[in-house]
């Protein structure tokens, strides 16, 4: 018994022992430290059988098991696209229920409206430059430059005003312009 207390021992509460992963195979990590003996070795095979058995029928009605998930889906009508979608689906309510979610939506709504505000007061701020530029004396002389540029490209009347004045002009241009036939009869 004092053996059983000494942490020292290898047969103390502290003996280092491997425990497998899953799906690591167990045989793998024993360290046969001690000899078996004949008797020993007998009775840990007929062990062994009795463990590869249990597994082998635990595959078996997993396998079964299975089976009878598949054919109840399909009597159901439940396609694996449908379960993807309904995984999915699940997964995204679980994502959005989360306090990190909400947390990070609501951050980003509360920046996505500043973000608005300040392109708007930005907005406003180009506006009224560009309204101050209009009106500054620099940009009234440029304009009367380009307003006598376009009189002497023009003609006489400067470009500009509506369609409805266009057309009239043009329309008057042509009556009081003397048609050919008029100047030959009053050169004869």
């Amino acid at each position: 018994m004092a053996a059983e207390m000494d942490p020292t021992s290898e047969e103390g509460l502290l003996k280092n022992e491997v425990i497998p992963e899953v799906g690591e195979d167990a045989a793998a990590s024993v360290t046969v430290t001690e000899v078996l003996s004949e008797e020993e070795q007998d009775e840990l095979r007929r062990e062994l059988a009795k463990v590869e058995e249990e597994i082998q029928a635990l595959s078996q009605v997993l396998a079964a098991k299975e089976k009878h998930l598949a054919e109840i889906k399909r009597k159901l009508g439940i396609s694996s696209l449908q379960e993807l979608r309904q995984n999915l689906s699940k997964g995204w309510q679980d994502v959005t229920s989360t306090n990190a979610y909400k947390k990070t939506s609501e951050t980003l709504s509360q920046a996505g409206q500043k973000a608005s505000a300040a392109f708007s007061t930005v907005g406003s701020a180009i506006t009224k430059k560009l309204e101050d530029v209009k009106n500054s004396p620099t940009f009234k002389s440029f304009e009367e430059k380009v307003e006598n540029l376009k009189y002497k490209v023009g003609g006489t009347k400067p470009a500009g005003g509506d369609f409805g004045e266009v057309l009239n002009s043009a329309a008057n241009a042509s009556a009081t312009e003397p048609t050919t036939k008029q100047l030959e009869e009053e050169t004869q």
